[in-house]
């Protein structure tokens, strides 16, 4: 029988190790969501956003508490029934797309169909529909490389909603975007829960983004500390908002820095360091536009 929510999580714990040193990323969470609600988790970095995202979405396993996802608890399934419920269940928007770029936007959406086993025809009308429901009928055959990083994401959405899951998870999805993007990504976002009756939680840093859903659910220190509907969320002041564009250009410096490093191992091919390089100088050259807009120097 179908619980009347999509996600109950009652204490849940988690302790990951490094070495000697303990690090709590979840401290006795509990929350519940209905089916066919949109909430948005906030926080700071750190708070254990994206560790609840990803315990929800089966990717990773609590250290102790219970977790049911869809009727299921997750808590109880092996390695190969957690495969299946990720399959058939979740569908994950990240940040960085993941899309696969030497096929095209419609071979993408069409990919987690094929891992299932359904017919082609039934693949194609489906991607068709989705490709729809997401505006972009005439980029079906361009790659992600010749798509822009808002119409990428819109494919990874369809993608996410392949196999027709009852749960979207999506984890900054707008984090690599412009204000306009952003606000049209998570628009389709909103959509696909309007009118598809799927249930989303995603993680966001920007306020204007969490205000979208119809619960935001602030994580604090590893537990829920305010949950309250998008009304009673302090509208975000300009402060607030050039400390989180601030934020987010600190955090590009050091993936720049992070990419160059990793490029220098050997642990990334040149094409690749272009690529990321490229796209996170864009989205920092957006966000100091952004600040200049405001007045800000930084």
């Amino acid at each position: 029988m179908m619980s009347e929510y999509a996600v109950e999580a009652r204490n849940l714990i988690k302790v990951y190790k490094a070495g000697e040193l303990e690090v709590q990323a979840l401290r006795g969470l509990s929350v519940t969501v209905a089916n066919g609600e949109m909430v948005a988790l906030i926080g700071p970095s750190g708070s254990g956003k994206s560790t609840f995202l990803n315990i929800i979405g089966g990717l990773d396993r609590a250290t102790a508490g219970y977790i049911s996802v869809m009727g299921s608890d997750l808590t109880q399934l092996n390695a190969s029934q957690l495969v299946e419920f990720r399959r058939k269940t979740v569908g994950h928007v990240f940040q960085n797309m993941n899309l696969i770029p030497t096929l095209t936007a419609a071979e993408n959406v069409e990919l987690p169909m094929a891992a299932l086993g359904v017919k082609k025809d039934a693949r194609r009308q489906r991607v068709e529909e989705l490709i729809s429901v997401v505006g972009l009928e005439e980029r079906m055959g361009h790659k992600p490389g010749e798509l822009s990083g808002g119409e990428q994401q819109r494919i990874a959405l369809a993608a996410a909603l392949a196999n027709d899951p009852p749960l979207i998870l999506a984890d900054e999805p707008t984090g690599e975007l412009d204000t306009e993007n952003a606000l049209i990504v998570v628009n389709y976002l909103a959509k696909a829960n309007r009118e598809l009756g799927k249930t989303i939680i995603m993680v966001t840093h920007d306020p204007r983004v969490a205000r979208a859903a119809s619960r935001i659910l602030r994580i604090q220190d590893g537990v829920i500390a305010t949950d309250v509907a998008p009304s009673e969320e302090a509208t975000p002041t300009q402060a607030n908002y050039t400390d989180m564009l601030k934020t987010r250009i600190t955090s590009i410096d050091a993936q720049l820095a992070g990419l160059d490093q990793d490029f220098r191992k050997g642990l990334i091919s040149s094409d690749q360091f272009v690529d990321r390089q490229t796209n996170l100088k864009k989205t920092k050259d957006v966000l100091g536009e952004e600040l200049h807009r405001l007045g800000v120097v930084h």
